[in-house]
C-alpha cells in the first residue's frame, strides 16, 4: 500500500500551510481568539478561494484523505476558523444524505458565505445512551425539543444538521435555521468557538426521505472523530518541532540542552508517540475513504491520538520549563487544543470502555 500522499494532495497540504503560516503566528492568534468572533473572516474566505471549504460535497473530486490533510495543516497553526465543525463535517452529512435542494446549500457552504453546525452532543449524555431532544410531526412539517451542548460552531451557524429522536423510534437528522432557536455562546478554554442550543417547537426540516438515520449519524461522529485526529497529528508535530528547537537552542551549565541525554530520549519517546498517533490518524481516514465507517477503528484511532496528545503535551511543557506554561508562548496552546481534542466525541477513556466491552466479539486463540 502506497502511503504517500498524491501530487495533489501534497499541493493541498502545501498551500493550506501556506496561507495558515502567513496568517497567524502566536501574537496574531491571540489577538484573533480574543475577539468577538474567535477566527478571521478573512482568513475565512482565503480557505473558501482555494476550495477548502467544499472539501468532500462532491466525492469524485475530494475525500476524506484531502480532509484529513488540510486538518492536520489546521492543527499545525492552531487556526481557531471552524473548517470542519462549521464546513466540512456538518457538510459531508448533507452532500451524502440530503435533498437535492438541500445539497443546493453547500454552495454557500464552499464560498465562505454560509456557516453549518453539527448538533448531535447532549448534556449529561454518554455513549448509546438515548437522545433527549425529540422530533414531533405536524401533518407535514416538524418541530423540536430539547437542547444540545456542547455545539462547536453553534454560535454563529446560519444552518444546524441536528440529531433528534423519532416518535416511532430511532433517530433522525433534521435542517434547523439558525435563527429558530435559543444560543448561548461560549468560549471554549481552547480558544474555539460553541454554543448551547436550545430548541423550543424549533420548526425542522427532515434530511433527505427522512426516516431512521442512525446509521448516519453514527457516520457522521466517526468523520468528525477522523478530521479531529488529523488536526491533533498536526499539532502534536508542531509541538515535538517547537521542542526539539528548544532544546538545541538553550543552554544550561554553558552547554545546549540536547546535550543531556536524558533530554534527547525523552524527545525520542515524543516522536514514537507522534508517529504511533500519524498512523492512526491515516488508518483512520483511509477507511473512511473506503466507506468503512467502523466504530472499532474510529475508537481505536481516537484511543490512541489522545494517549500521543497527553503524553507530548505533557513533555513539551515540561522540557520548556517556567517559558511552557505562557500565554505568549505557543506551547501551552498546543496542549490546551490537544486536551480538547481528546475530549470531544470520547475521551481516551470512553474509547478503551467501548472497546473493552467488544472484546467477548472476538474468538479465543488455542496453542
Amino acid at each position: 500500500m502506497n502511503f504517500d500522499l498524491t501530487e495533489e494532495q501534497q499541493m493541498l497540504a502545501d498551500t493550506a500551510r501556506e496561507v495558515l503560516s502567513r496568517s497567524y503566528d502566536t501574537e496574531s492568534r491571540n489577538t484573533v481568539i480574543d475577539s468577538d468572533l474567535g477566527w478571521s473572516r478573512d482568513v475565512w474566505s482565503q480557505l473558501a478561494e482555494i476550495g477548502i471549504l467544499g472539501l468532500g460535497f462532491e466525492p469524485e473530486e475530494s475525500g476524506p484523505t484531502e480532509v484529513m490533510v488540510v486538518m492536520t495543516e489546521i492543527g499545525r497553526r492552531l487556526a481557531p476558523e471552524p473548517v470542519a465543525a462549521g464546513a466540512l463535517i456538518p457538510g459531508a452529512v448533507i452532500a451524502a444524505h440530503g435533498t437535492p435542494e438541500q445539497r443546493a446549500l453547500l454552495d454557500g457552504v464552499a464560498s465562505g458565505e454560509r456557516l453549518l453546525a453539527f448538533a448531535h452532543t447532549e448534556p449529561g449524555r454518554r455513549g448509546a445512551a438515548e437522545l433527549s431532544t425529540h422530533a414531533t410531526r405536524h401533518g407535514d412539517t416538524w418541530t423540536l425539543n430539547g437542547r444540545k451542548n456542547p455545539v462547536l460552531a453553534g454560535d454563529g451557524a446560519d444552518v444546524l444538521v441536528v440529531s433528534a429522536a423519532l416518535p416511532g423510534g430511532g433517530a433522525g437528522l433534521f435542517l434547523v435555521d439558525g435563527d429558530a432557536v435559543t444560543r448561548h455562546p461560549f468560549r471554549t478554554f481552547d480558544g474555539q468557538r460553541g454554543a448551547d442550543v436550545e430548541f423550543r417547537d424549533a420548526p425542522a426540516q427532515p434530511l433527505g426521505a427522512g426516516g431512521d438515520a442512525t446509521a448516519a449519524i453514527a457516520s457522521a461522529v466517526i468523520r468528525f472523530q477522523s478530521a479531529l485526529c488529523a488536526e491533533a497529528v498536526g499539532a502534536m508535530d508542531e509541538s515535538l518541532r517547537l521542542t526539539t528547537d528548544y532544546l538545541k537552542a538553550r543552554k544550561q551549565f554553558g552547554v545546549p540542552l540536547k546535550t543531556f541525554q536524558t533530554l534527547t530520549q525523552r524527545a525520542a519517546d515524543m516522536y514514537v508517540s507522534l508517529e504511533l498517533a500519524r498512523s492512526m490518524s491515516l488508518y483512520a481516514a483511509v477507511c473512511v475513504a473506503d466507506g468503512r465507517f467502523d466504530p472499532m477503528v474510529a475508537a481505536r484511532s481516537k484511543l490512541q491520538i489522545g494517549r500521543s496528545g497527553r503524553h507530548i503535551a505533557q513533555e513539551s511543557i515540561q522540557l520548556h520549563g517556567g517559558i511552557g506554561v505562557t500565554a505568549e508562548y505557543p506551547i501551552a496552546h498546543y496542549a490546551a487544543r490537544l486536551t480538547a481534542i481528546e475530549q470531544t466525541f470520547g475521551s481516551s477513556t470512553d474509547q478503551l470502555r467501548y472497546l473493552s466491552g467488544q472484546v467477548g466479539g472476538y474468538g479465543v486463540a488455542a496453542l
